[in-house]
């Protein structure tokens, strides 16, 4: 299991949930090249209304015609491996928002019995 703890890198980036990446939800793809990587985790957020560089709005209202509701994939783990994963993302995201925070990690732990402790490749989240 990767030790996380102190200083961090929050990675967010803001995409529709209809963008794809090879017939894949783009969401989903970032998802596994994360876990791919190595990363400490990552977690999928959809968002119930918004509107980026398009200023087009998106609702889940159920007078709306708009079904590309917002989804913000959150990824924290060190300076350094974030960092790395950047280039990844210049390849997949090419309408969105990307951004960098630095964050402090108070606690980062598996479930006691997990994947992880089994030595297993399980999922993990934030």
């Amino acid at each position: 299991m990767t030790r996380l703890t102190g200083s961090a890198l929050r990675l967010t980036v803001f995409i529709g949930e209809n963008d794809t990446w090879h017939h894949r939800p783009l969401y989903s793809e970032i998802v596994h090249r994360a876990h791919a990587a190595g990363l400490a985790g990552a977690s999928v957020f959809r968002g119930v209304e918004g509107f980026g560089a398009s200023s087009l709005i998106h609702t889940s209202r159920l007078l709306s015609m708009s079904e590309d509701l917002p989804v913000a994939v959150v990824i924290v783990d060190t300076e350094e491996r974030v960092r790395a994963f950047l280039p990844q993302l210049d390849e997949l995201v090419a309408e969105g928002l990307v951004t960098l925070d630095a964050c402090e990690v108070i606690r980062y732990a598996g479930r006691p019995g997990g994947p992880a402790e089994a030595g297993g490749k399980g999922k993990k989240s934030l």
